[in-house]
């Protein structure tokens, strides 16, 4: 369940638009509510919000700090900012901080309902290109436009890897299979695919096995075989690395516990 958090230091305007949004939500989404930019920064250190709606002029901590400080946050929520006509400098500086829309007081229904859905929308765009940014090798998805351009001994052996990424793939098999001295398939694949032969190779593997962790149900150890690797505890060192977190906490990130990605 996706969380909302209104900050506004009046109780009258802070309990208005949760009314709304709980009639609105009808149990599909969790509104909270804090009086301060000092609370709401508390409440998210330990909480996690999809939305943000935080009024602009508040004491110790404005809704401008707010947003700003929240700007590298791990989990950063979309913001909308409110203001009076007399603030709407405030509202332009929240615009460029990341905001990305306000509401002008007196608020009206209607335009709450509407804006919060389109900010709700964004969030959820957000979070599925940040999901697929994950999904995809960088360096992997520059290779697949050069790939017209390298030379048949790489083509074949880049071919090679990818439908037996199970077996125990070393530079030296390759080069024999192409019928190549070592020292010159290394340093021919280095020069074409722009990264080392092992580096090559462990990146396809992380790739496949980010794919099975996400399209399936597979347990790691078994992912860890399908992928090359002798030892699940291996696997789990070499994904970490590349990674930056284990083949178990990548699952549940990137698919929501949900196996797949939707």
């Amino acid at each position: 369940m996706r969380t909302i958090l209104i900050v506004d230091d009046e109780p009258r305007t802070r309990l208005g638009i949760k009314k709304a949004l709980d009639i609105w939500a009808a149990g599909n989404y969790r509104i909270e509510c804090v009086d301060s930019g000092v609370q709401a920064l508390e409440w998210l250190s330990r909480e996690t919000a999809h939305l943000l709606i935080t009024d602009v002029c508040m004491p110790e901590v404005s809704g401008l700090d707010l947003i700003h400080a929240l700007r590298d946050h791990q989990m950063k929520p979309v913001a909308i900012v409110i203001s009076g006509h007399a603030e709407f400098e405030y509202v332009q500086t929240a615009l460029r901080y990341g905001a990305v829309n306000y509401l002008l007081k007196p608020i009206e229904k209607q335009e709450l309902l509407e804006v919060v859905t389109q900010a709700l929308k964004q969030e959820e765009d957000r979070h599925r290109i940040e999901r697929m940014e994950k999904l995809v090798d960088p360096k992997l998805l520059a290779l697949e436009d050069q790939n017209v351009r390298l030379c048949q001994q790489v083509k074949e052996a880049a071919e090679y890897i990818e439908n037996h990424l199970d077996e125990p793939l070393t530079l030296a098999f390759l080069a024999e299979r192409l019928h190549m001295n070592a020292s010159y398939f290394s340093v021919l694949f280095k020069e074409q695919m722009g990264i080392p032969f092992t580096e090559y190779l462990t990146r396809r593997r992380i790739q496949r096995a980010k794919e099975l962790l996400l399209q399936t149900r597979l347990p790691v150890g078994e992912i860890s075989e399908r992928v090359g690797y002798q030892t699940d505890k291996y696997f789990i060192k070499v994904f970490k690395q590349q990674e930056k977190l284990s083949p178990s906490r990548y699952r549940q990130e990137i698919s929501g516990n949900s196996g797949s990605i939707h």
